[in-house]
C-alpha cells in the first residue's frame, strides 16, 4: 500500500506544504555575518567567507532574468504540441539567482515576467509515492 504523502526527488532543496493553498518553498542558506542568500544551502559564504550560516526559506515568487527553449525529439511531445521544455533563471526576491525548469508552452515567458514556485510530479517511487520535483512558472 502506498503512503499517501509524496517525496522530494532529492532532500534539502525545497518543502511540500502538508496543507493546500500554502505554497512551497526553496530551501537555501542566509550569512548571518553580511546577510547574503544563496541556493541551494551553502555551508560557507561564497561574499564574505564566514561560516556562521543558517538554513533559511526562500520564495516562492521572483522575477525571470533570462530563460530559453530547447527542443529534444520525444520530451515533451505529450504533454504538448511542441516537443521541448523551457528552462530559466529566476531572480528571487531575498537575492539569488536560481536556475530551473519553466512549466509553460513556448511563447509563454517573457524577461522581467512574475514566477512562482512550483512542485511537479515526475514520477513514483518504490512504495507508489509521487516524487516531486520544483519547477517555476509564471504568475496569474
Amino acid at each position: 500500500m502506498a503512503d499517501a504523502g509524496p517525496v522530494p526527488y532529492e532532500e534539502g532543496y525545497f518543502t511540500i506544504p502538508a496543507t493546500a493553498g500554502i505554497a512551497p518553498r526553496l530551501i537555501g542558506s542566509r550569512c548571518r555575518a553580511c546577510g547574503e542568500h544563496f541556493f541551494p544551502q551553502r555551508l560557507t559564504c561564497a561574499k564574505c567567507l564566514s561560516e556562521d550560516t543558517e538554513q533559511v526559506q526562500l520564495g516562492p515568487r521572483g522575477r525571470l532574468y533570462t530563460h530559453t527553449f530547447l527542443y529534444a525529439p520525444g520530451f515533451g511531445e505529450q504533454a504538448s504540441a511542441t516537443p521541448g521544455y523551457a528552462v530559466g533563471q529566476i531572480d528571487l526576491r531575498e537575492g539569488p539567482r536560481v536556475q530551473s525548469l519553466l512549466i509553460g508552452e513556448r511563447g509563454a515567458f517573457r524577461i522581467g515576467m512574475e514566477m512562482e514556485l512550483a512542485l511537479e510530479s515526475v514520477g513514483e517511487d518504490k512504495q507508489g509515492r509521487k516524487i516531486l520535483m520544483y519547477r517555476f512558472r509564471p504568475v496569474g
